[in-house]
């Protein structure tokens, strides 16, 4: 799969493996037109080995032929099945091999550069709390919903955003790849104007910056290595309790034809938490 050739990208990552933890279970894919971050789940077992298996799969849609939206959803789709098999099979070996009640789990977020009637648009795709979020330089809008229980306490309005940054159950996830059983993965489609500088991002970095911060990191940084290098910075020297990883890409070399137009579903703007459900 290539980008639509209107435009041109440019990327940054960085993980680190934090202050606390002995290893990094995070993984991350750069190919583009495909990015991806997938956070091994560190209450579950081996989650580093779940993770790399996501974004082994994944790297299969790099290569398959470029389609429009639905399609780039559809192979989303295929390979996160694919990976959940194949979490499931490692985990039936550990299981055969004496580990009884072995099970790995990931969360995932990818973004693609795909098409909508003719116009580039980025296909996000997440299962669990690691984010994606767009930038043009003034505002920061949240691409993904986080699939945790706080976030469901947040949408039934039982806390507020502020006790949500403190809940002792905050890393409850509600849908991860492999321990949770095969699920559904939500997907949203981003204009480029709305989205030009994109940030995929585990939540060894949410959890530690503030989304405040985050915008006026983005913001600040001159490229994407620079952003992604700076974020993983704020996350180290606010605690550095989780893994970090960060994947920032500039889309450049392509200007909206018609800003205001309608027919490229609108991000919203004005409430983070509150979804796009544009494909099914």
């Amino acid at each position: 799969m290539s980008a639509p050739k209107q435009v041109r990208l440019l990327h940054g990552a960085t993980s680190h493996v934090g202050l606390v933890r002995e290893a990094n279970e995070d993984s991350l894919l750069v190919s583009p037109p495909v990015f991806v971050v997938a956070d091994g789940m560190g209450g579950h077992d081996r989650g580093e080995v779940a993770s790399a298996l996501a974004v082994e799969a994944l790297a299969v849609v790099a290569g398959q032929e470029p389609g429009d939206a639905r399609a780039t959803a559809d192979a989303v789709d295929a390979a996160l099945r694919d990976a959940q098999q194949r979490v499931a099979a490692y985990d039936a070996e550990q299981r055969a091999a004496g580990a009884r009640r072995f099970a790995s789990g990931t969360t995932v977020v990818s973004a693609v550069l795909s098409t909508y009637d003719g116009a580039p648009v980025w296909v996000v795709s997440n299962l669990g709390d690691s984010r994606a979020y767009g930038t043009d330089g003034t505002s920061l809008v949240r691409l993904s919903v986080d699939h945790s229980l706080v976030q469901e306490l947040l949408d039934a309005g039982s806390i507020t955003p502020e006790e949500a940054r403190v809940h002792p159950e905050r890393h409850v996830v509600t849908r991860a790849l492999g321990a949770s059983g095969a699920v559904g993965a939500d997907h949203v489609l981003a204009r480029l104007d709305v989205a030009p500088r994109l940030l995929l991002c585990s939540d060894g970095i949410t959890d530690l910056v503030d989304d405040d911060t985050i915008a006026r990191l983005l913001a600040a940084a001159p490229g994407p290595q620079e952003a992604a290098d700076a974020l993983v910075a704020a996350a180290l020297a606010a605690g550095g309790i989780d893994n970090a990883t960060a994947v920032v890409v500039d889309v450049v070399g392509w200007t909206s034809p018609d800003a205001g137009r309608r027919d490229v579903p609108q991000v919203v703007t004005d409430a983070a938490t509150v979804p796009m459900p544009v494909l099914d």
